[in-house]
């Protein structure tokens, strides 16, 4: 008897190895926090417990340097994910939007994707203890109608939800249609990460 893995959903982690960049992200996340007025006032209308830039700055990499700095790794990173992925395309991934998510205590994402894009990702700088993993959702899921429940046999690939718990540097990429959420941070302190996607 043969069981054949089929329909596998690759999870592309690595580790930026670069200190000294992480640092620097933190204080600039620190930083457009305080100074993105517009940001604050789109976490407000939409009850983000927290920042992000995600509905007011779409320029990260040439309005400071330490994104710029930050786009020559993750790029790198893509190409290797694509590449893994044996994606054929005409040219390397090119980065479309970043973000800067800092969530307070008790803040987190719904579940979603990321359309219009290929690959989507985190790089995570903060990480208190106590944060939230990253919560990633078997695609089969809403054709799931009668499965029963699994043993304690079950491997990681075999479950409805996965979470990973990354550290400051960790770097996550996916395929863009991969659900995906954030559980509300029970740290004590904030969770800074920056978001990606690639078209």
């Amino acid at each position: 008897m043969t069981l054949r893995p089929l329909f596998v959903t690759q999870i592309y982690q690595a580790e930026a190895d670069a200190p000294e960049l992480i640092s620097e992200l933190a204080e600039a996340c620190r930083l457009l926090s305080e100074e993105d007025g517009a940001g604050r006032a789109w976490c407000r209308q939409h009850g983000y417990r927290g920042y992000t830039s995600y509905g007011s700055l779409t320029d990260l990499p040439q309005r400071m340097p330490e994104f710029a700095d930050l786009k020559r790794v993750l790029d790198k990173h893509a190409a290797a994910c694509a590449k893994a992925l044996n994606f054929d395309l005409p040219r390397k991934p090119k980065l479309d939007n970043l973000w800067v998510n800092i969530l307070r205590p008790g803040g987190g994402h719904s579940g979603h994707i990321h359309p219009h894009s290929i690959i989507s990702g985190t790089i995570y700088v903060e990480v208190p203890d106590g944060a939230s993993s990253l919560k990633l959702e078997d695609p089969r899921l809403p054709m799931m109608m009668a499965r029963p429940g699994l043993t304690e046999a079950a491997t990681q690939a075999e479950q409805p939800f996965v979470y990973l718990t990354p550290k400051p540097g960790t770097i996550l990429m996916w395929e863009s249609w991969l659900r995906h959420e954030v559980p509300p941070n029970a740290a004590r302190a904030e969770r800074v990460s920056i978001s990606f996607n690639y078209a």
